[in-house]
């Protein structure tokens, strides 16, 4: 899993497998679901990630 950051652009991307993207879907404004060839999500982008989120370039990582 890789996440990004872009504060030009203030989108925030988390990749959640290498998957080839095949298709993309924006359910809610500004939330794109990116999807791979076996129909599993592959990404998520967040666009103008600082009015959605409190610390957009705060990340915490937990495993259980």
């Amino acid at each position: 899993m890789k996440v990004n950051y872009d504060k030009e652009t203030d989108v925030l991307y988390i990749q959640l497998n290498n998957s080839a993207i095949a298709e993309s879907a924006s359910d809610k404004p500004g939330i794109i679901i990116d999807y791979g060839v076996a129909g599993n999500i592959a990404g998520i982008e967040v666009l103008k990630a600082s009015a959605k989120m409190e610390k957009p370039l705060k990340i915490e990582y937990e495993v259980m």
